[in-house]
């Protein structure tokens, strides 16, 4: 399932303009077609390229660059796969910085590049702020027309055509080498792991298929995640597998380069550029991007599980060997960063939120609200075992796990996760608490339902038949996880029934809202979880919890 937004988080209060005084000197007309190497501590450069071609560089500034672009943006930006607030008219937008990477001399067959933090107002006083990369020339080449953001009417940019940079392999290029060479630029800082050196003049190419973020593949040797939607702190995407680095846990791609921007450092010195306040008392910098190793020839646990199925292969190997890669990560996780035990406030806490996105859920989509009563169940339970002292470990979590999120080696069949950046419409200091391990396994076992439900069978499989696969494979992930653990998450029903139920009153908000058509396939987790068949009707009573699956023998892993 998709992971996007599901709606807009409140960023900060927006700003209709943010004006800043003319810019020192200009540069000189030509510059090469490579970036400066990066300063330490060197101020933003806020000039843009100037008026239409053979008329030189007049002096320009951030005062006219966003309002000349606003009607541009206003129709490109909700076009984007990656924009969260889909279905709610932009009111009006705000620039939090902007610093020229790279010039674009007026005349010149060399390609700018203009990296922008700008907030977009949708309701009143919440606004969201994207990361954009805009490439800049004078006339767009026919192989990048499906890139074309438009062409400013008036200012900085008048008689330049503007587009998406990523899909430039001359600017994603150009990323790649600010990251070979750290340092700051402005506002953005660039920093290299140390002990690491990356490879240059590798063959960029843009990944299309995701939705809350942007990629960049480099040659088979790197991937670059480009943050769209960016969030106050350091994004546990970068943060977690930093951790896992130091505690020398394999099981994920350990972080090689990324870029940053500095909320307390001004765009223009005395310019009076928007900072970005934060959403929590620390603040801290914004994670913009991040450079890993690629795992050529890797295939994702989704689409292994999907073949699986079309063959009516046996997946329960694969599963188990996936539960123990959980649970490596999890150890590792809490050696290496703080930990903590949930008591009662806490639990009710837990318990509390999920009764109100059920409410949320159940008001917004009908064909929930008769399973309100059983499903809240699950959650007074929990709350009731916390009212008489049941405590429960927490720690920091992968917070989306599903299969998705694992790559398979084709080489040794060794499992990785990946994308540490948790439920992207959540804030960031939200994603970054302490949780129990429960929510991550309730994760993936849903991802497992999933893959059952929405299976087409090649040649008339029977619909028995995936159910039993299901049941099955979540069974071996678990023995997995207990075998690498010491501890099976199926001793904890009720904190693992709550997670799923969570879980699965998400799914059903997300399908209704996004893709109607899958809306039974929550739908059939919601009546399991409620107590009653998959294909029943509305439940008359409030049903007793079963466990969901059996609890397998314990193997060794293949």
């Amino acid at each position: 399932m998709s992971e996007g937004s599901i709606r807009a988080n409140p960023y900060s209060t927006p700003r209709t303009t943010v004006t800043a005084p003319d810019s020192p000197a200009d540069r000189a007309a030509d510059a090469p077609d490579r970036p400066p190497a990066p300063e330490q501590n060197a101020p933003t450069d806020t000039r843009t390229p100037a008026g239409p071609p053979g008329r030189g560089r007049a002096r320009t500034t951030t005062r006219s660059l966003l309002p000349s672009l606003v009607p541009l943006l206003r129709s490109w930006l909700p076009r984007q796969r990656w924009f969260a607030g889909k279905g709610n008219p932009i009111t009006g937008f705000s620039l939090v910085s902007a610093t020229e990477i790279l010039p674009c001399t007026a005349g010149g067959a060399a390609p700018g590049l203009l990296h922008l933090l700008v907030r977009a107002q949708q309701r009143p006083g919440t606004a969201d702020c994207y990361q954009l990369l805009i490439g800049i020339r004078s006339t767009l080449p026919p192989h990048l027309a499906h890139t074309l953001i438009g062409r400013p009417a008036e200012g900085p940019l008048h008689g330049h055509t503007v587009y998406e940079a990523l899909a430039d392999p001359r600017l994603a290029g150009l990323l790649l080498e600010r990251l070979r060479v750290p340092g700051r630029l402005g506002a953005l800082r660039f920093t290299r792991a140390p002990g690491t050196a990356i490879a240059s003049g590798l063959t960029p190419r843009l990944i299309t298929a995701e939705q809350s973020n942007s990629s960049v593949v480099y040659g088979d040797a790197y991937i670059l995640k480009v943050f769209r939607r960016i969030g106050t702190g350091v994004n546990p995407d970068l943060e977690l597998p930093l951790a896992l680095a130091r505690a020398g846990c394999a099981r994920v791609p350990h972080p090689t380069a990324w870029f940053e921007a500095d909320p307390g450092v001004e765009a223009a010195a005395g310019a009076g550029l928007a900072s970005v306040p934060a959403d929590d008392p620390a603040g801290g910098p914004l994670t913009l991007g991040i450079l890993q190793p690629f795992l050529p020839g890797s295939a994702d646990g989704w689409q292994l599980a999907l073949n699986s199925l079309s063959v009516h292969a046996d997946f329960t190997g694969a599963a188990h060997a996936l539960g123990r890669a959980t649970a490596e990560v999890h150890t590792a996780l809490a050696e290496a960063l703080p930990t903590a035990v949930l008591r009662r406030p806490q639990i009710e806490h837990i318990a509390g939120g999920m009764t109100e996105r059920l409410e949320a859920a159940a008001s917004a989509v009908p064909a929930l609200r008769p399973y309100r009563e059983p499903l809240r169940a699950a959650y007074d339970e929990l709350a009731a075992l916390g009212d008489r002292g049941r405590t429960w470990h927490a720690q920091r979590i992968h917070g989306d796990l599903h299969l998705g999120q694992a790559l398979r080696s084709a080489h040794d069949g060794r499992w990785s996760l990946i994308d540490f950046e948790g439920e992207p419409a959540r804030p960031i200091s939200e994603r970054r608490r302490l949780q129990p391990v429960a929510r991550d396994i309730a994760g993936m076992l849903r991802s497992f339902d999933y893959a059952a439900r929405t299976h087409q069978p090649a040649s008339g499989g029977a619909p028995g038949w995936s159910r039993q696969w299901s049941r099955q494979n979540r069974a071996a992930y678990c023995g997995g996880y207990a075998e690498a653990a010491g501890t099976d998450p199926r001793d904890e029903p009720e904190l693992l029934r709550a997670y799923e139920t969570d879980k699965a009153v998400y799914e059903v908000l997300y399908e209704a809202r996004h893709r109607p058509d899958w809306l039974p396939v929550p739908m059939a987790a919601i009546r399991r979880l409620a107590g009653q068949r998959e294909d029943a009707p509305p439940p008359a009573r409030v049903p007793a919890y079963e466990r969901p699956f059996p609890t397998p023998p314990r193997r060794t892993q293949s």
